[in-house]
């Protein structure tokens, strides 16, 4: 069974599929071996670790397709990418998916934000009309072809133009093929409650959980319980990291030592087994001329 097929196994569960958000090959390798069945690629994580800015839209497809597959590689478990908009229109997103299914990729985000898009937790977003994110979503379903691609279909409708309307758009949008069906940053529990309870039971819901994001923070058993199929805490890692090397960095900084950080730090053994060193070292021996 391909990751692609698990993945699609995996929405018919009866718990929660909860992923981890991984913004390059190595916080990917650290999340499988954590336990996660399945990942997930932020967008947000991408351009800060790529560029040090923030999700405006400044990476390209060719440039976010290059860290999904370095990710597909450094992993044995179904990824979930985040593809913002697609990166134009219906002929774009052909290209796409398709890049993403010949990668490996298990499933994909397509959100209906004007490009360039931004992160779907800031201010001012704009949306394209919900009939050209349909025909979008079109063209997606025809360039997965046979495969079990998972499309989840994103609005980011919920803030320029309300809640109704990002309800509205979801069915839109599952009616177009999208397997999975995420309206973005809904800014209540009551909100939460409101977009399960506008689809049929057993319709795959998506929601987003960032630590000071617009969205209440949930569990994921709470969320399974209003109704929702998958999770996804796509900032955790990054925030995590960021705090933790700021904090390196400083104590390096006035001390000139890193000895109060031991604690906080993983030794260099340790890391070789987070990389698999012995298994590179391994392929070397086996492939020696000497």
């Amino acid at each position: 069974m391909d990751h692609a097929t698990t993945l699609r196994a995996m929405l018919h569960r009866p718990e929660i599929v909860v992923l981890p958000g991984a913004y390059d090959a190595l916080s990917a390798r650290l999340a499988e071996q954590a336990g996660f069945d399945a990942l997930f690629t932020t967008g947000f994580g991408f351009s800060a670790s790529a560029l040090g800015a923030p999700d405006i839209g400044l990476l390209t497809m060719s440039e976010t397709m290059e860290r999904v597959r370095h990710i597909v590689r450094a992993i044995d478990v179904p990824l979930v990418a985040d593809m913002d908009t697609g990166y134009g229109n219906p002929l774009n997103v052909i290209r796409t998916v398709r890049e993403c299914v010949e990668s490996g990729v298990a499933g994909i985000i397509l959100e209906d934000q004007e490009w360039p898009k931004k992160c779907g937790h800031f201010e001012n977003k704009r949306v394209i009309p919900a009939e050209e994110q349909v025909a979008k979503l079109h063209a997606a379903v025809e360039a997965r072809g046979d495969s079990d691609l998972v499309i989840i279909g994103r609005t980011d409708a919920r803030g320029p133009l309300g809640l109704d309307e990002g309800i509205r758009r979801g069915k839109l949008y599952h009616e177009a093929g999208a397997d999975v069906v995420f309206v973005e940053a809904p800014q209540s529990l009551g909100e939460l409650r409101a977009i399960a309870g506008a689809f049929p039971r057993g319709t795959p819901l998506f929601a987003n959980m960032i630590e000071g994001g617009k969205t209440p923070l949930l569990t994921a058993a709470e969320l399974q319980e209003i109704g929702f199929t998958m999770v996804v805490y796509p900032l955790s890692g990054l925030f995590s990291a960021a705090k933790a090397i700021g904090e390196t960095y400083r104590a390096l900084h006035d001390t000139k030592t890193t000895a109060s950080r031991r604690d906080h730090m993983v030794d260099f053994h340790e890391f070789e087994g987070i990389v698999n060193a012995p298994g590179w070292r391994d392929i070397e021996t086996r492939h020696s001329v000497r």
